[in-house]
């Protein structure tokens, strides 16, 4: 995993060697057929390099917390709109979630937007994608659009139950906030049910629970 991780980090250079390598013996000790493996390694490297970009390493910073080293590595990324676009269609939610933990907020919703146009590889990322942004529109207090991206976050589909349960949860907030309280209760219900561990989700449901009886409806 390790070699791989190098492999990734330091493919361009290894790219660029290769085919500087090729290209001297080449010219000073043999012909073109016999280096021509070296020519076809570096190349696939620096292809792979501007087609792929490093986000493996990127999503292993944040999984570990470490958004200074995933920030880095995104910087890194000169020439986004040369990756593979499901690809970047990634890069440009991975920047997003960056720039959330950062609270930079405008900057999350355009990076985030971005990845939505592209069009996200699996269905549960784009929910995930959208649950993300509604969250964002209900920092901005934008609660109109807030509940249009969860709904449409529920509907693509989340990936796991915390998920699921998070958006039940914004969800119910919205209702009441409509003084819509049977739907409040019926998305407060369903968070419930899920069971969820996420500590923060699990206060949350605490902090509902100890007042959305008294809510009539």
């Amino acid at each position: 995993m390790k070699f791989y991780n190098s492999l990734i980090k330091y493919r361009l250079f290894l790219g660029i060697f290769l085919i500087l390598a090729g290209l001297v013996l080449n010219l000073t000790v043999s012909g073109f057929w016999p280096v021509f493996p070296l020519y076809l390694v570096g190349l696939i490297l620096v292809l792979g390099h501007f087609f792929f970009g490093p986000l493996r390493l990127i999503q292993e910073h944040l999984e570990s917390g470490n958004v200074e080293e995933a920030e880095k590595v995104i910087n890194s990324i000169y020439f986004p709109n040369l990756l593979y676009k499901p690809i970047r269609s990634v890069f440009y939610t991975l920047k997003g979630n960056i720039a959330m933990m950062k609270q930079d907020f405008d900057g999350a919703e355009k990076n985030m937007k971005r990845g939505l146009d592209l069009g996200m590889p699996m269905k549960e990322a784009e929910g995930a994608s959208m649950l993300q942004m509604g969250m964002l529109s209900m920092q901005k207090n934008d609660l109109k659009q807030a509940e249009s991206y969860i709904r449409g976050a529920l509907r693509k589909g989340l990936p796991d139950k915390e998920n699921h349960a998070a958006a039940y949860l914004q969800m119910c907030s919205l209702m009441m906030n409509k003084r819509e309280f049977r739907a409040a209760k019926d998305f407060f219900r369903k968070a419930k049910a899920l069971k969820p561990t996420t500590p923060q989700i699990v206060d949350q449901i605490k902090q509902i629970e100890k007042y959305i009886s008294r809510i009539p409806g």
